[in-house]
């Protein structure tokens, strides 16, 4: 079945404008127009067949408790397992910043030369890290610090969490590559 690209176009619009889906400008490395690319929006995990936030951390900390692991220990594998899926694929400090918002916290990038803030304007987990955000928060911190890792040129100073129904935690990353600054 042939689609008519104008009409394919016409709907993604319409998904992005109501919030269901983001558009993103593809990353390239050679010659030619960059394609839109087109993914879930990260409220919208858990709907249409997708695992949902909640379904994702419950798998990890499940993993934890049967493997005996500390969260944070379970969350820096984890962060190793994606970080080797993504690196490569574009300048390591954006690909974080991605799969940040791809997660749902919606950061927003504060730069202090090779350091840089990321404050988290939601956390998708409050209702669970309202009363346990050791464990939560940790898991979370070891997620950024594997992430940093398997992408390379980045290392995780720290996060200071916040209430997570206000949001506001800061990830503080610091990049030992020259490209810091350069935004794709």
């Amino acid at each position: 079945m042939r689609l008519n690209h104008n009409a394919v176009r016409q709907h993604l619009a319409v998904l992005k404008d109501t919030g269901l889906v983001v558009e993103e400008v593809e990353q390239r490395t050679r010659p030619g127009r960059p394609r839109l690319l087109y993914r879930l929006a990260p409220e919208m995990a858990g709907r249409w067949g997708t695992l949902g936030a909640y379904a994702w951390l419950a798998s990890l900390l499940s993993d934890a408790v049967r493997r005996h692991l500390e969260p944070r220990q379970i969350g820096r594998q984890e962060g190793h397992r994606r970080g080797a899926e993504l690196a490569g694929s574009g300048e390591p400090l954006f690909l974080l910043e991605s799969e940040i918002e791809r997660r749902g916290f919606r950061p927003t990038r504060v730069e202090r030369g090779r350091k840089v803030d990321f404050v988290l304007g939601r956390c998708p987990f409050a209702d669970v890290a309202g009363p346990s955000p050791d464990t939560v928060c940790q898991l979370h911190l070891g997620l950024a610090e594997g992430l940093a890792e398997g992408l390379g040129g980045l290392s995780v100073e720290g996060l200071v969490a916040k209430d997570p129904h206000r949001a506001g935690c800061r990830l503080t990353v610091r990049s030992e590559d020259a490209l810091a600054k350069a935004t794709p």
